[in-house]
């Protein structure tokens, strides 16, 4: 397509929180044509937010399309100047989404926003209530830019019965319900029993690891303070796929996988052990266990891992704000989701030890605090 286009984008909250939903559309600049059009439920959502998860999937549909720029038209004069710029994102639960915006951003040649009042917004304005009704009525399911690998229904599902809200905590004086994360590596494989470097080779879970998994959630489904709505996510990889549907199960909930939260690529020093990949390249191996900037050869770093997976939480935080998620994945993108909510630096990669289909726990409040609740439990396995 290569030509610039006009998204109008739209979201609303019937309670402000309350059900949500959005409402985008990509339109030739010239014609006025529809090019395409995007809309979906939100679950329980905030204006604002809505209001971005719509500039979100306009975006998306824009770069779907091959676009060069992009105009985007919104009657939400907070997105707007956010936007552009001139006001701060002081709201921590927007942060993430403006976060996603800027990234798809990137993707274009220049995207501009401009402030419309909502009778030029119609559209989009329709579409976000379509989405809304539908949802109060039964049908659709919340939006997703994740894939849905496996899905269990079962009535409720997603939901389970109310447990006591988690307060803020007395010692750090974090406010606001927190997102809390369920951090669960994946069972045994067969490169974990020989020891071998596995990232993003896709091997399966052994009988064992199967065993694991089953035991793992177990352990997650009789937790006593999961909250109203549970989601499991995963890594892409098959053994963390595997684990995760045990959970899911368990939950009576679908799987949905990021593919940010995969394993570190080690590149040519997959499926070595450590003293193969030590004897092939001494040198690098040696600075590799000591700086985190350095890649294994035709792989990446661990700063890369840890930013990729800072982007993966970050798009959690901004779909199930105040919720529970399981995470399910491996050693490193685990190590740098406790990093980020023990906020030190990356000498925690080395020197925190993590078992197969061990369980850690992290509280995300939406006032930028954390409390870390578990590390590396096997209880469950015992």
């Amino acid at each position: 397509m290569s030509r610039p286009v006009i998204v109008e984008a739209d979201g609303g909250s019937r309670g402000n929180p309350g059900p949500a939903g959005y409402g985008a559309v990509v339109r030739d600049p010239d014609s006025g044509e529809v090019l395409a059009e995007r809309q979906a439920g939100l679950g329980v959502a905030t204006n604002n937010a809505a209001e971005y998860q719509g500039l979100i999937a306009g975006l998306e549909a824009a770069a779907e399309l091959g676009a060069s720029a992009v105009e985007a038209r919104l009657d939400s004069k907070l997105v707007v100047e956010q936007m552009s710029g001139r006001w701060k994102i002081k709201n921590a639960m927007l942060q993430p989404l403006a976060l996603r915006v800027r990234e798809l951003a990137k993707q274009f040649e220049r995207v501009t926003y401009t402030w419309v009042p909502r009778a030029q917004n119609s559209h989009a304005d329709r579409l976000a209530n379509e989405a809304m009704d539908t949802q109060a009525n039964g049908g659709g399911t919340p939006a997703t830019a994740w894939s849905t690998e496996a899905r269990v229904d079962q009535p409720g599902e997603g939901t389970r019965e109310p447990a006591q809200q988690r307060s803020p905590s007395r010692w750090t004086g974090a406010q606001g319900t927190p997102t809390r994360l369920l951090l669960l590596r994946h069972g045994q494989t067969p490169m974990s029993v020989d020891r071998r470097y596995s990232g993003l080779g896709d091997v399966t879970l052994t009988e064992l690891g199967t065993r694991q998994a089953e035991a793992a959630a177990k352990r997650i489904a009789a937790l006593e303070d999961l909250g109203e709505s549970v989601h499991v996510v995963a890594s892409p990889l098959m053994r963390a796929t595997q684990t995760a549907q045990k959970v899911a199960d368990a939950l009576g909930v679908r799987v949905e996988t990021h593919r940010e939260l995969r394993e570190t690529d080690f590149g040519e020093w997959e499926g070595l052990t450590f003293t193969e990949a030590a004897q092939r390249d001494p040198e690098l191996h040696r600075r590799w266990l000591r700086n985190t900037s350095v890649r294994p050869p035709g792989g990446e770093s661990f700063d890369e891992v840890h930013r990729r997976v800072r982007r993966a939480c970050n798009d959690v935080v901004a779909r199930y704000g105040g919720e529970t998620v399981v995470i399910v994945s491996h050693v490193t993108p685990i190590k740098s989701l406790l990093r980020y909510a023990l906020d030190v630096g990356p000498s925690l990669l080395y020197r925190l030890h993590l078992d197969l289909a061990s369980l850690s726990i992290a509280d995300l409040y939406p006032d930028g605090n954390a409390s870390v609740q578990l590390i590396n439990d096997t209880s469950h396995l015992s």
